[in-house]
C-alpha cells in the first residue's frame, strides 16, 4: 500500500552536495517521506518556519551557517522534530553539541537511507550520550590518528607529518593497536 502525498511524513533534507541530496531524496521518498530539499541553512530556515518538518537531516558543515544553527532552530520551532546530523568530519565534541541542541542522532558520512531512517528511531539522551562516549586519552588519540590517516588515504608518511609525529612512532602505535585488537 502506497501512502498518498497528504499522508507522507514531512522531512527536510539540508546538505550542500546536490548529488547526495538527489540520491537520498529519491531513497527517502520510496520509504514514504515527503522530502523538501535545501542546500544551506539560509535556504532551510524559511522552509522550516513555513512548515516545520516532522523529520530533518542536516549536514554539519555547509557554506554559510553551521548545521548546528539549524538543529537549534528546528528544535525551537518544534521539539518533537526528529533530526539526524550528518558529517564527513565526526568528532565527539560536535556530536555532544548536536545532541544538546536537539538532534536525535549524529552520523558520519557515508550513511545510507536505511541507516538514517534507523537513526530517527534513536532516543536521544545527552546524559546517555556523554556516558557512552566517554573515552580515555589513548582512545581519543587513536580516533584522531585514524581520522587523519583516513584523510591521507592510509599514507603513513603524510599522516605522521600532519600529526607532527615521527613516522616510526606512528608505525609503532599502529602496529601496537593492531596486535592488541587482532
Amino acid at each position: 500500500m502506497k501512502l498518498s502525498a497528504t499522508e507522507k511524513i514531512s522531512l527536510l533534507l539540508v546538505d550542500d552536495d546536490s548529488t547526495f541530496c538527489r540520491v537520498l531524496c529519491r531513497a527517502l521518498e520510496k520509504r514514504g517521506f515527503a522530502v523538501t530539499v535545501a542546500h544551506s541553512v539560509e535556504q532551510a530556515l524559511p522552509l522550516a518556519n513555513e512548515n516545520p518538518p516532522e523529520y530533518a537531516i542536516v549536514d554539519l558543515k555547509m557554506g554559510g551557517a553551521s548545521g548546528l544553527t539549524l538543529v537549534h532552530a528546528l528544535h525551537e520551532l518544534d521539539p518533537a522534530t526528529r533530526t539526524v546530523v550528518l558529517t564527513g568530519y565526526g568528532s565527539i565534541s560536535t556530536a555532544v553539541e548536536a545532541i544538546k541542541l536537539g538532534a536525535t542522532q549524529y552520523l558520519t558520512k557515508p550513511a545510507n537511507a536505511d541507516e538514517i531512517v534507523a537513526a530517527f528511531g534513536h532516543i536521544a539522551s545527552t546524559d546517555a550520550q556523554l556516558n557512552a562516549q566517554t573515552l580515555t586519552a589513548d582512545q581519543m588519540e587513536w580516533e584522531h590518528i585514524q581520522r587523519v590517516l583516513k584523510g591521507y588515504q592510509g599514507n603513513v608518511s603524510a599522516t605522521s607529518r600532519a600529526l607532527n609525529m615521527h613516522r616510526r612512532t606512528l608505525q609503532r602505535k599502529l602496529a601496537k593497536r593492531q596486535n592488541t585488537e587482532g
